[in-house]
C-alpha cells in the first residue's frame, strides 16, 4: 500500500504526493485509510522514526480528484505554508477534461458561490447573494479530440468544489462529475480533474519550487489528450 505512493517532491520540510482519485487526503466517516496516514507511514519506515510522525496537511483535494497534494513535515513549514495559501502566494494549475467545450477558448470566470453543507455541493450565482463568496478562475482550451476537450485552469480563489461548480455552471461539466451536470460517472468513480502543478517560494529555504504531477496512467483519455497537445 505504502509502496504505491508516488512521491513528487521531498525535503526536510515538505513532501508532495501524486494523489489518485480514490485517495482521501484526511480521514472521514468512511474509515478508509487516508493519504496523510500513508505518507506518515512512508516517512516512519524510510527514516526509521520512533513514535509518532508529524505531518501537516497544507491543502486538500476532493476525493475523486487526482494530482499534487502538499504536506508539511514540520510545524514551522506548515504555519508558513498556511500563510502562503491564505494570502494567495501559491500558483495552482489544474487540467480538466470536459465533453462540452466552454463558450470561449480562454476566459476568466467570476461567480459568487454558496456552499450547501447538507448536500456537500456549491452553487454559483452571477451576483452576490447572502452567504456567498467570490470565486475566480482562469481557463484556456489546450486541445481537443473528437469527443472531449482538455482545459488548463489557473485557480485564483479556492472555494468548495469551485472548478466543478463553475464549469458546470457554464455548461462544461467535468467528465464523470454527475453532481455538477455530467451525464454519467467515470468507471473508476473519479472525475476528470487533475491538480497538475503547484508553484511557490519555499517557506524555509526561499527557493522557487514548482511541482508537476503526471496525469493518471489508468485513464487512456488523459494520455491521449496530453499527447496531441504536444
Amino acid at each position: 500500500m505504502i509502496s504505491s505512493l508516488k512521491i513528487l517532491y521531498e525535503d526536510n520540510h515538505l513532501i508532495a504526493v501524486n494523489k489518485t482519485n480514490h485517495d482521501l487526503v484526511q480521514k472521514d466517516i468512511t474509515g478508509d485509510m487516508a493519504l496523510d496516514e500513508k505518507v506518515k507511514q512512508y516517512l516512519k519506515e524510510k527514516y526509521n522514526k520512533p513514535g509518532r510522525v508529524f505531518l501537516g496537511v497544507a491543502h486538500r483535494l476532493d476525493r475523486p480528484v487526482s494530482g499534487v497534494v502538499l504536506f508539511a513535515r514540520t510545524s514551522k513549514a506548515l504555519s508558513r505554508m498556511n500563510d502562503l495559501f491564505r494570502t494567495g502566494n501559491i500558483c495552482k494549475s489544474y487540467w480538466a477534461i470536459v465533453k462540452n467545450p466552454p463558450p470561449k477558448s480562454e476566459d476568466i470566470l467570476i461567480h459568487y458561490m454558496v456552499k450547501n453543507s447538507k448536500q456537500n455541493k456549491s452553487y454559483c450565482y452571477t451576483d452576490e447573494v447572502k452567504d456567498s463568496r467570490r470565486a475566480e478562475l482562469k481557463y484556456r482550451l489546450k486541445t481537443s479530440s473528437d469527443n472531449y476537450h482538455l482545459l488548463e485552469i489557473d485557480l485564483i480563489t479556492g472555494r468548495h468544489h469551485q472548478i466543478r461548480a463553475q464549469l458546470g455552471e457554464i455548461g462544461s461539466p467535468l467528465k464523470g462529475d454527475k453532481k455538477y451536470g455530467f451525464s454519467q460517472s467515470n468507471p473508476d468513480g473519479g472525475i476528470s480533474l487533475h491538480a497538475r502543478k503547484i508553484a511557490f517560494r519555499h517557506p524555509i529555504t526561499k527557493e522557487e519550487i514548482e511541482i508537476v504531477a503526471p496525469p493518471p496512467e489508468s485513464e487512456v483519455l488523459w494520455s491521449y489528450l496530453s499527447q496531441i497537445d504536444k
